[in-house]
């Protein structure tokens, strides 16, 4: 293969060109103000957000979820209504749904289980009933951040608002119910009343990075970012903020990479995602390594854990 293909004019362009292309980089920066905010909120907003799912064992949640919003979006875009709306209205139903119904683990991921197919049936009828752009059809799945518009901007910020200081007000007793919600129901904690809180903002923050990064890709912004900080650090403080940061560097590189290309965010965002979560791992296996060497006697092998 000659790494070339063909552009609409009949000239090659390669691959890598497609991939990252810089021309006229500066100008392409100063019309991106709206998207490079839009990626900071949901950095803020995914990294704290994510720290719950990872620590009450729910990223098969935000998949389930992300489909009924994408249901929603789906819905909204053929009725011609707000985007943004029907994908929060969906996310909403879902989380709800699991929140009510799902109180054990396992009564929780077969009702996801469930959901998952039928928001993705209902969102693929949906679009199939669309007559409109395909680059539409195409944004839901896999985002379209470049194309952030001042009445979008609007929703993104006022959503965000309210799952921020929705966390602000149940961050200390959800953290120690997600800890150990034994105890924290033993101290009168209202454990089910906060996974439902919870389940409602986790809806919020889904149907946010929904219109961003797709709904296929949303686990990138809510997952892996929190992940990757709980590799390295068990810190109540740190952990937070790293997987903020790690959340604002995945979506600010992401659109920045992707700024000059004809490609979606997603594959950005997902890729500087994963690169994060991968330099974490290593390192965390490369300190668990170094500790166990130190521990164990002169002349003795640090035995290999799988």
């Amino acid at each position: 293969m000659s790494g070339r293909w063909p552009l609409a004019d009949g000239s090659d362009s390669g691959i890598w060109h497609q991939i990252f292309n810089f021309d006229n980089y500066g100008e392409l920066l100063a019309l991106v103000h709206n998207s490079l905010l839009a990626g900071a909120l949901l950095g803020l907003v995914g990294g704290l957000v994510g720290v719950f799912v990872i620590m009450r064992d729910l990223p098969f949640a935000v998949h389930g979820i992300s489909e009924l919003s994408f249901a929603g979006a789906s819905a909204a875009l053929l009725l011609g209504l707000n985007i943004v709306a029907g994908s929060i209205v969906g996310s909403l139903l879902a989380a709800a749904v699991i929140g009510v119904l799902g109180v054990q683990a396992r009564d929780r991921n077969s009702i996801i289980g469930v959901i998952m197919p039928f928001g993705l049936g209902l969102g693929v009828l949906f679009l199939s009933l669309y007559k409109g752009r395909a680059a539409n059809k195409f944004g839901i799945l896999t985002g379209q951040i470049i194309a952030v518009d001042t009445p979008q901007m609007a929703w993104l910020v006022g959503t965000s608002v309210v799952v921020l200081i929705a966390l602000v007000i149940i961050w200390r007793p959800l953290t120690f119910a997600s800890a150990d919600p034994e105890v924290a129901q033993a101290r009168g904690v209202p454990v089910r009343s906060l996974s439902l809180a919870f389940m409602l903002v986790l809806g919020l923050a889904v149907a946010l990075c929904v219109q961003i990064v797709g709904a296929l890709l949303v686990l990138s912004l809510l997952v892996t970012p929190a992940a990757a900080a709980a590799r390295i650090t068990a810190s109540p403080v740190m952990l937070p903020v790293l997987s903020v940061a790690f959340a604002l560097v995945a979506m600010e590189g992401g659109i920045l990479l992707a700024l000059g290309s004809s490609i979606p965010i997603s594959p950005y965002v997902t890729t500087v995602s994963f690169l994060i979560y991968l330099g974490c791992r290593l390192a965390s296996t490369g300190r668990a390594a170094k500790v166990a060497h130190a521990v164990l006697p002169t002349g003795r092998q640090p035995v290999a854990r799988v």
